[in-house]
């Protein structure tokens, strides 16, 4: 009896972590993205984030006191301005100007109206908020979007959202 008892102890601490790794959620890699943009939403929101990113960052150049918030600001205004062109290619849209969403828009008049001593948090909270949103946008667009050549863009244009989110960040915490 004891035999028993023993081998059945021996079974489950054997075969216990087998059933909980096969418990275990897929890694994120694996998993399905979190949500579903299809291409007219994609193109429409970015649409509107690269006019933001462009027109607040010019903001930046001319009233930011600090020499960071100034080079960051005309890195967003080159990369930003890019991204729009390659968006504009991929998704064969007019040479229209850009509508801002009623948000981006917001945005961009809180920081016109804002003053000389509050524009700088102002511009880098929203530059900090706009490229997490971006960062996750694009991720998922690349992952399941509904338009190839889109999501080569959207694949394409991550790691430089990736690598912006980073030196906002950095700016937050010199900030």
């Amino acid at each position: 009896m004891n035999r028993l008892i023993f081998a059945m102890l021996v079974s489950t601490v054997l075969l216990a972590p087998i059933a909980t790794m096969a418990a275990m959620p897929k890694s994120a890699d694996a998993a399905s993205a979190p949500m579903n943009v299809d291409e007219a939403t994609f193109v429409k929101v970015v649409s509107s984030a690269n006019a933001f990113e462009i027109e607040s960052s010019k903001l930046a150049v001319e009233k930011a006191k600090d020499a960071d918030v100034k080079e960051f600001a005309k890195q967003m205004i080159a990369d930003h301005t890019k991204a729009a062109e390659e968006l504009k290619k991929v998704a064969k849209l007019d040479d229209a100007t850009p509508v801002l969403s009623p948000k981006h828009a917001a945005m961009l008049n809180t920081l016109k109206g804002s003053s000389d001593q509050d524009f700088e948090a102002l511009y880098i909270d929203m530059q900090t908020a706009a490229h997490l949103e971006a960062v996750t946008l694009f991720a998922t667009y690349a992952k399941s979007g509904d338009d190839a050549a889109v999501k080569t863009f959207a694949a394409d244009t991550l790691p430089t959202l990736e690598m912006h989110k980073m030196h906002v960040l950095k700016l937050v915490a010199a900030h």
